[in-house]
């Protein structure tokens, strides 16, 4: 098929695309723990149906021993052609009242701005439609063989990558196309090549037997809340750049967001001051980043007037591309406990070390989606970090050695707000990312740019 026949049939089967895109916005497929199970099966079987009518005829719910059900199947293209998986995943995040959305987030909702708004309008119902659409431009019958994992626990305590190392045979291929992903902003072409790991650690500081009044023993006797604030503000310098001695760091040579881009993309509030210096893609993808995520000790409505004698924090640590999680967790741990103020006993419990993950910027897959997202986009194709660390990635890694990764999506990050209220999908995004998607397995097929 050539390129100028798949942009028209992607345009084609825009409306069809995003009314699957709207009916799935509307399945609160939220697999945490302690959240209704029925809407997440029903988006598994909806999901599933969608996929076997647009071809999968032998795509199934996985047996797996805990968690969602993936979704597996495999359609096979001509004889001798590349094999490729593509993934997404079908459960989205929660959508709490207090995130302050400004409409329902289970009401797909198309407003003035052409986007349409809706908890995993982006992440990653997005990419599972552009997935979809795809697979419709071919009527079925793709030029590569084509196999396809639907994570049902992606953005909780994945079971996927226990179910990959049971069945790694399942996995082998040319291409993994990871539809998780996005551009920095509407309508520029990025492959993401670098992903951010993340480790994580409880921090407990004690200074106490037991709470006191206030009154009476307040001025000399520590309190262990700000204790820990003292500790906490030693993780960064007065910019804001983190001050832990011996994480890592690695200069970003991708493509770069402007300080005006990021800030609205952040809703950073008037007259705040962003933090760390250099460049924001250095800042983002080049340098560690560390929050204080969540904090133990007495609430506003339960306080009284006495001294905490315990505090303890959650820290995040976000760490660069091409760093081992273990000795950057090391160095966190070694900071916290040597910084402890007024000799507070501090308790640093180990809880996270997810590895950052970095894709091959070369190689013949690598080079046909460059060439794809250019032709899709009309103009060429950048390289990109993504904050979010993806543990699977290595996994598959493990499994088809000789693969080549392609991230991408609709997902951009100047405007989708994913994980927080009003996240929202550009249409114009999913409809490129289809053809490029199908220009890039006719590439794959062929062997031969598509003219």
């Amino acid at each position: 098929m050539q390129a100028h026949e798949i942009s028209a049939k992607a345009k084609a089967l825009m409306p069809g695309v995003l009314a699957d895109l709207e009916e799935l916005i509307a399945i609160p497929s939220v697999a945490f723990p302690g959240y209704p199970e029925e809407p997440v099966h029903r988006m598994a079987e909806r999901t599933l149906a969608l996929f076997r009518e647009a071809g999968f005829e032998d795509a199934r719910l996985m047996d797996v021993p805990t968690g969602y059900p993936p979704i597996y199947g495999e359609l096979a293209g001509p004889e001798g052609s590349p094999t490729v998986v593509l993934y997404a995943h079908y459960d989205v995040q929660p959508a709490p009242p207090e995130q302050g959305w400004t409409s329902d987030p289970w009401t797909p909702t198309r407003r003035d701005d052409g986007r349409i708004y809706g908890r995993g309008a982006a992440d990653d119902i997005g990419g599972l439609v552009s997935h979809l659409g795809m697979l419709r431009v071919f009527d079925g019958r793709p030029p590569c063989t084509v196999r396809l994992i639907l994570e049902g626990m992606e953005e909780t305590e994945s079971n996927l990558e226990a179910f990959v190392e049971a069945h790694p045979e399942l996995f082998e291929c040319d291409v993994f196309v990871i539809g998780d992903m996005g551009n920095l902003k509407v309508g520029e072409p990025v492959l993401t090549t670098a992903l951010r790991g993340d480790v994580a650690c409880v921090v407990t500081v004690r200074t106490l037997e037991h709470p006191l009044h206030s009154g009476v023993f307040g001025g000399p006797a520590p309190d262990a809340m700000m204790a820990l604030a003292r500790l906490l503000s030693t993780l960064h310098d007065d910019e804001g750049n983190v001050a832990v001695e011996g994480v890592s760091t690695a200069p970003w040579e991708g493509a770069d967001l402007s300080v005006e881009d990021f800030r609205s993309s952040a809703d950073v509030l008037e007259g705040v001051q962003l933090t760390g210096s250099g460049p924001i893609g250095d800042r983002l993808w080049g340098k560690p980043s560390i929050n204080a995520i969540g904090v133990d000790m007495t609430s506003i409505a339960g306080s009284s007037n006495v001294l905490i004698p315990e505090a303890s924090a959650k820290i995040s640590m976000r760490i660069v591309p091409g760093s081992e999680p273990a000795r950057e967790l090391d160095a966190l741990v070694a900071h916290l406990e040597a910084h402890a103020p007024w000799g507070a006993q501090v308790e640093v419990r180990r809880t996270k070390e997810a590895p950052p993950f970095l894709c091959a910027t070369g190689g013949p897959g690598v080079d046909a989606a460059r060439e794809a997202l250019a032709e899709a986009f009309g103009r060429p194709a950048g390289e990109a970090g993504c904050g979010g660390s993806i543990p699977l990635l290595r996994t598959l890694q493990t499994a088809a050695p000789e693969a080549e990764f392609v991230l991408w999506g609709p997902e951009d990050v100047a405007a989708s707000r994913i994980h927080a209220s009003d996240e929202s999908v550009d249409p114009d995004e999913i409809e490129r990312m289809i053809v490029a998607q199908a220009l890039l397995l006719e590439r794959l097929a062929s062997r031969v740019p598509v003219s």
